[in-house]
Parts: C-alpha cells; structure tokens; sequence
C-alpha cells in the first residue's frame, strides 16, 4: 500500500506560533513523520491579539494579517520540506486550522460564527499544495459549537477497548476527550466519545506573566511556582457561569481574557488588598487544575487513564496539581501512546485534511451537539 503523506498546521490560542507535523497514512493510523515549529514575530502577535475584540479599521487589518499568517505558515512549510528532503508535489495536502480571532458560536442569531483567519488561498499559491481549511464553521452551521474537533481524532489513535481513557489538551484552552467504554441495554460493550472544552489552560497565566513581566509564558511554571494560592480570589473565578454549564460547550479568548481576570481581582481586593503577582499566577494555576478536575469529576466519572498533551503538559506545577487531584488515577503524557505532547493537534489537522478529501465525516455531534456528522473543511486545490 502506498503511504500518503499530508501536513498539518496548527496555531492555537497560546498565540506562541506554528506547530507543523509530517504525517505518513498507510491505512487510518498516523505515522508521525517529521515536525517543525515557527515562532510568531512579536508584532504579529500583538496584532492578533488586537483582534480578539472589536477595533478600528479592523476588516482592513483582519485582511493583512490573514495574508502576514499565510506567508508565515508557507515558510513553515518550506522549512518542513527541507528538513524532510521532499517537493511540494509529494505531499497530498495541508490541513490549516488557522488563527482563531473570534468563537461565538450561538451568538445573537442561535448560529453565531468562528472565525479563523489564514489565507487558504494564498497559502495554496505560496506552497504549490492543496490546503483545506475552514474545518470550524460546517459544524456551527449544522448547529454545533464548532469544537473540540480533535475528539475524533483522539478516538481513532487513542482509545483502548479495555480501558475508560481521556485526553486532556492542555493549550490556551484546556479541553478534554472521554473516551469511555459503557455496556449497552444487552450487555454489550460499546464506544462512547465525550469531548468538551473545560476552561484556561494556560491561556490566562500567559496574559498575566506578559502584562507583570513582559515574558510570554511561565516556563516550567516556575514563577507560579513561587507564589502561593489565595483562596478567596480561586473561588471567585470558579465561579463563572461556564464552569457548571453541561457539555456541548465551548470557550476562547472572548471570555477568558485579562479584562475578565482584572474585573475578577477588583471584586477580591477588599478581601486581599495585597495580593502579590506570583500568588495570582500560582491561583490562574490551580483554576486550570481544578477546573479540568471539576469537569472529569462529573462528566467522566468513571476514567481509568488521564494522558495530557498540549503546551501546559509543561507546567510541571500545573502537572503536579493534576496528578494530586487525580489521586490513585494514572496520569501520563501522550508521549507514552507515540505521539508527542507538542504535536497532537497539528498532526490531527493532517488527519482532518483526509478525512475531507477522502469525503469522510469528522466531527462527532455528541461532542460538538450539530445535527449530525459532516465532512468538514474548504479544500483549496492546487
């Protein structure tokens, strides 16, 4: 059988830069191949940020920084292909998430929007590849929240028919993938999926390290690690009504920002005048923790394994809390299952760019809560 090779690119909300993945298909198993990661210019970050909320002229500049980011994501390519010693003629297709600026799904009409911006055509004439993309906005049209995607993926490479096994995606947003075995009405055994997204991850400690200290994220979690927590501030913020909301949900920026952590601070300052930047971070640290935790407790109550993944799998403070509320629970990286925790998604957005070409269905409704399964994706042929 002949090994089809795709690639995969993925930006998330960390904002850090491109993860872009190499990946081999002899059957419907992956095989990661090669990655490489492009780091955002510091401008081009600040400038995506800008776009998470309204501003002035902001179609004009939307349109730029669509075009900035398909430069930057066909340069990835390249450098990939290099390294991999391949032609653009080799490769089958690229499956671009692109960079979310806005997630609403629901929002005002009950359809709302995702928006992710990166463009596909562009990147298509740059790269001399077909690229698909767009993957979000068929399930908010059938009536889904758009996300997690990466559920499906994680059924296809991770589940064990033996075991109750969830991923946790540890990325600006932390999410989370059920893979449950439960016995039907006869006895049987049978898939079941639940995947959703449970709060931050790291998305709120990078905001804060950034505005106090002007670094992009906590490295290793050391200086989360020096604070402590303060209780009443923790409390306040579990209580945000997402938090207790049943899945299908889904979260971004456009809630969990440092508008939202400031107001949050405001509202605890006459219980805790003095409340020490590190003892904040050390307290956006314990709300990614149990946050993930609430939501395993309820919503995969019956879990064996937890195998992290994703940029906050480096928190080591983040990690140790985990595996302190998980107790007796297994909690390992994906590393452990053959794929990398930094490379997860990217490789899932190759798989998406098959699974669309080859006309399958990718998203799985009881997660997302569409109408039903769709083939997901704007193919850009070259």
């Amino acid at each position: 059988m002949t090994r089809k090779l795709f690639i995969g690119l993925m930006s998330g909300t960390s904002l850090d830069g491109v993860d872009v993945a190499l990946v081999g298909f002899e059957d419907e198993k992956p095989q990661p191949l090669l990655t490489h990661f492009l780091a955002y210019p510091a401008t081009l970050r600040s400038a995506i940020l800008a776009l998470q909320h309204p501003t002035a002229n902001e179609l004009e500049e939307t349109a730029l920084i669509s075009n900035t980011l398909a430069k930057l994501y066909a340069l990835a390519i390249q450098e990939l292909l290099a390294k991999a010693q391949l032609k653009p003629s080799d490769i089958m297709a690229v499956g671009c998430h692109g960079q979310t600026i806005r997630h609403r799904p629901g929002f005002s009409d009950g359809i709302g929007f995702t928006m992710q911006i990166g463009n596909a055509a562009l990147l298509t004439e740059l790269c001399q590849i077909t690229v698909v993309s767009d993957f979000r906005s068929r399930d908010v049209a059938a009536g889904g929240q758009g996300a997690p995607l990466v559920p499906a993926f994680h059924q296809a490479v991770f589940a064990d028919p033996s075991l109750n096994r969830a991923i946790i995606n540890l990325g600006g947003i932390a999410n989370i993938t059920y893979l449950s075995r439960t016995e039907n009405s006869l006895g049987a055994k049978q898939d079941r999926v639940v995947g959703f997204d449970s709060g931050p991850g790291n998305m709120l400690l990078d905001a804060w390290i950034k505005q106090q200290l002007g670094q992009d994220y906590d490295a290793n979690g050391d200086w989360a690690s020096s604070g402590q927590t303060i209780p009443s501030l923790l409390a306040r913020l579990l209580q945000e009504d997402f938090f207790a909301a049943p899945p299908p949900k889904s979260t971004g920026r456009d809630l969990f920002n440092l508008t939202w952590l400031e107001e949050n601070l405001q509202t605890v300052a006459s219980l805790n005048p003095a409340m020490p930047a590190q003892d904040v971070a050390h307290t956006l640290v314990d709300l990614s923790a149990e946050s993930v935790y609430a939501a395993l407790k309820t919503h995969c109550p019956a879990v064996d394994e937890v195998y992290l993944c994703g940029g906050g799998a480096h928190n080591q403070l983040l990690v140790k809390k985990l595996q302190t509320l998980l107790g007796h629970i297994p909690c390992k990286l994906t590393d452990s299952l053959g794929i990398g925790v930094d490379w997860v998604e990217a490789i899932a957005f190759a798989w998406l760019a098959k699974q669309c070409l080859e006309k399958k269905t990718a998203n799985l409704a009881s997660v997302t809560g569409a109408s039903g399964a769709r083939i997901l994706g704007s193919i850009y042929q070259h």
